[in-house]
């Protein structure tokens, strides 16, 4: 008899419907430290393109023509490794590479406006991935049903807070809560840049499990896959609230 996977995350490339249905009984199986290995290969692929596009020339137009290739792309081949998890041995590198062109270009613009800007969010994004892995592994952190629940909803509230953002801005309505540097808005960062944290928890006990369990070797990519997605999120969250606490001293 077939032995199926059904698993969750609060992370939407991870989630209950992921690894449901899937025989895991015959083959390779998922390994934890699998899973490391590609989710560093993802993170060099993603440093080289970012820094191919951050060490253009200022005011080059391929900046803006990369990083637009980056970001449509990237999200083109995310939602192609969602649905067709088998292909994500080859969507999970092409992704890498499109969201380093991305991410180049973004962090250069942050950069210009507020030099070491980018420095600190690097640093800041693997220093919380470093801390949240040890404290998850020491057991300082446990991924219960309310825990997940919790985290769940509140990435699904944000997700909705910015797409409300999104569509009011297609009417030339801006959210000061999102965009601007008030008190308000900061702390909207703050509470954001802790979400996308604590989904770095539901990912490491969703790898977990799934290993446990023996997801197919294919899932090691796919499980790289939704780390690199919260990891690039929290980046940029990170790099938008430096640069919020950056615009009040200027």
């Amino acid at each position: 008899m077939n032995r199926h996977l059904t698993l969750r995350s609060g992370n939407p490339t991870l989630n209950a419907k992921t690894f449901s249905g899937l025989d895991v009984t015959a083959g390779a199986t998922m390994t934890i430290m699998g899973t490391v290995h590609k989710t560093a290969l993802g993170l060099l692929l993603l440093m080289t393109t970012a820094l191919y596009t951050w060490n253009l020339p200022l005011g080059d137009p391929r900046t803006n023509m990369f990083m637009m290739i980056g970001i449509f792309g990237g999200f083109g081949v995310a939602i192609l490794t969602a649905f067709k998890h088998h292909l994500a041995k080859y969507t999970v590198p092409a992704y890498a590479l499109l969201q380093g062109l991305a991410l180049g270009g973004i962090s250069k613009y942050f950069e210009m406006r507020y030099p070491g800007i980018v420095n600190q969010a690097v640093m800041l994004t693997f220093g919380t991935l470093s801390a949240l892995l040890l404290a998850y592994r020491s057991g300082l952190i446990k991924a219960t049903e309310n825990f997940k629940l919790g985290v769940v909803a509140a990435t699904g509230g944000i997700a909705f807070v910015y797409l409300i953002s999104w569509i009011l801005g297609m009417f030339g309505v801006g959210v000061p809560m999102i965009h601007g540097n008030s008190n308000m808005s900061i702390l909207f960062s703050i509470g954001v840049v802790i979400i996308a944290a604590l989904n770095l928890v539901l990912d490491f006990d969703f790898i977990e499990e799934a290993a446990e369990k023996g997801a197919p070797k294919y899932m090691e990519w796919y499980g790289a896959f939704g780390l690199l997605v919260t990891l690039v999120w929290l980046y940029l969250e990170i790099l938008r609230l430096l640069a919020k606490l950056a615009s009040r001293r200027n």
